[in-house]
């Protein structure tokens, strides 16, 4: 779905391919109350930050909550319509309102179907395999 997907930038045309990267806690990294979604942008590095309080939001409206798979889903659809839109002014980091989030996750849990069946997100390191986390969990 959004993890890696390509998208026609409005004004030039060019399609640019994105891929997430990284999804990391802003308190930790710029004392902000946000999550930050990374993605390389044919080469280029940019940031979506979702404000934490959408999680408290989310489970409040729906009982449901939104999961790391979720959340990149829904950045990066964020990212393809920022992009489409002709938003993308070079900017290193969009910051999402509690609505916005609120909207692509649903939109992406509807296009899904259901959260188990959105898209795993990429291995970073391709040395460790699957089997290698289940075996690991057997044991304990």
């Amino acid at each position: 779905m959004y993890e890696d997907f390509r998208v026609e930038d409005r004004w030039s045309g060019e399609e640019l391919h994105c891929v997430w990267k990284a999804t990391i806690v802003a308190i930790a990294t710029r004392h902000a109350d946000a999550t930050d979604i990374r993605f390389d942008v044919s080469g280029r590095t940019m940031w979506i930050a979702m404000p934490n309080i959408a999680w408290v939001e989310m489970k409040r409206r729906t009982g449901f909550v939104i999961t790391d798979y979720c959340a990149a889903q829904a950045a990066g659809r964020y990212l393809k319509t920022i992009v489409e839109n002709g938003y993308d002014n070079g900017r290193e980091l969009y910051t999402m309102t509690v609505d916005e989030v609120l909207d692509n996750v649903n939109a992406v849990v509807d296009q899904a179907g259901s959260t188990f069946n959105l898209p795993l997100l990429p291995v970073i390191n391709d040395d460790v395999k699957p089997e290698t986390y289940a075996g690991h969990l057997e044991a304990e």
